[in-house]
Parts: structure tokens; sequence; C-alpha cells
């Protein structure tokens, strides 16, 4: 029996991807991880969360699904995106296995049982797959803390590489932070920024409807 921790980065910000990772291990290494300090990784501080995720990478086997904004902003409902990514990863994590794994996810819907249902439809090995999908799962297991960890660094790095590229700190990329409201507002209609931007958020909707309308046609 071998145990599978999954969690998502980067669901609410406005700009930038969707990170989640998954980890596969036997459930006897959780102890491991908890002596790491493996916690959900909003309750760590950068330095705390890198360290660990220094710890986890070479020692674990796991693997990350990434969605881009063009991708959220495709997709029909951002909760059945994720399912779908979730479901990318326990096929991957499993693809060689024989035998039953738990598939442990923290669960980004209030309706537990009708996003397990959405997740189960998309498994390749269905029946081997115990799944168990809980709200604050990052907070009670340390295989979907470590999880959490791995998906927040990444999103981390991935924003960084961003602001890099494009030679411009637009902050956290969440809607609250004031420098990435001043980003959005002075950019959202210029399309070197388009690829960064998730235009399905209301955030950007807003300032798409208050320009004139030819402005609309650009996106």
């Amino acid at each position: 029996m071998k145990l599978i921790g999954i969690d998502d980065a980067g669901r609410g910000p406005v700009l930038g991807p969707m990170i989640l990772a998954g980890i596969i291990t036997d459930p006897k290494n959780e102890k491991i991880l908890k002596s790491w300090n493996a916690k959900d990784s909003k309750l760590l501080t950068p330095l705390q969360r890198r360290t660990i995720a220094e710890k986890i990478r070479p020692q674990f086997t796991h693997h990350i699904e990434t969605s881009s904004p063009k991708e959220i902003d495709s997709s029909s409902n951002l909760n059945y995106l994720e399912a779908i990514k979730t479901a990318n990863i326990i096929n991957h994590l499993t693809k060689n296995l024989k035998g039953k794994t738990t598939a442990i996810v923290d669960c980004p819907s209030v309706n537990i049982q009708a996003w397990s249902n959405d997740v189960q439809k998309l498994l390749n090995k269905p029946k081997n797959i115990i799944l168990q999908c809980e709200h604050k799962a990052d907070a009670n297991h340390p295989i979907v803390s470590a999880a959490s960890i791995l998906a927040k660094e990444k999103r981390e790095e991935e924003i960084y590489k961003l602001k890099l590229q494009l030679k411009i700190d637009f902050g956290s990329g969440y809607p609250a932070d004031p420098k990435t409201k001043e980003f959005i507002q002075e950019n959202f209609d210029d399309k070197k920024y388009a690829p960064i931007i998730r235009f399905s958020w209301n955030t950007v909707k807003k300032l798409i409807k208050a320009k004139d309308p030819i402005q609309k046609k650009l996106f």
C-alpha cells in the first residue's frame, strides 16, 4: 500500500499559474516529513518552506501539474480543472503500481462528494485508488503538507521567472496586493502581459468593461 498527498497553490491569484503537487511514499515515511516540520505551507516562512522543499525533492517521488492563465480562462470551472490535474497526478504516480494506493487530497470544493466523483471518473485505475478528499488535509496529514510545500515553492519559482522575463515587479499576483492592483490597472490591455493575466477574474473583467467597447475585442 502506497500513500499519495496532493495540494494546490495559486488558485486565487489574478496573475500567474495554478500549481498542483503530489507526493507518493510508504505511509511509514510520513514520520520523516513530520520530523522535518512539514505542515501547511501558509504556516511556514519562505526560508522554512524552501529548506523543507529541498529535503523533500531528492528523497520523495513527486509530480507537478501546472495550469497557465490561458488554460484557467478556457476551463469551464476551476474546480473541474483542478479535478483533472489531480487525476493526472494520481495516474502519473501510480502508472507502474499494481496494488492499492490511498490518495489524500486537499479538496478545493465545498461539495467534497461531487468533486471526489469528478476525480474518480478521470482515474486510469479507479479500483486501485482509495480516494480520500478532505478540507484542511494540508493541516492534518504530513504527506499533504509536503505536497502543499512543493506546490507553493513551484508557484514562487514560476512567479520569480516571470518577473525576470518581463522585467517588472507585479507583486504576489493576488488581487489584494497593492503592487498587483497597480500592475493590472496599468497593463491589463497590454498584449505583452496577456500570457500571465487571468482575464476570467472579476478584477480584470471590471477594468475591461470600464474601457471603450472596442477594447473588449482585444481579448
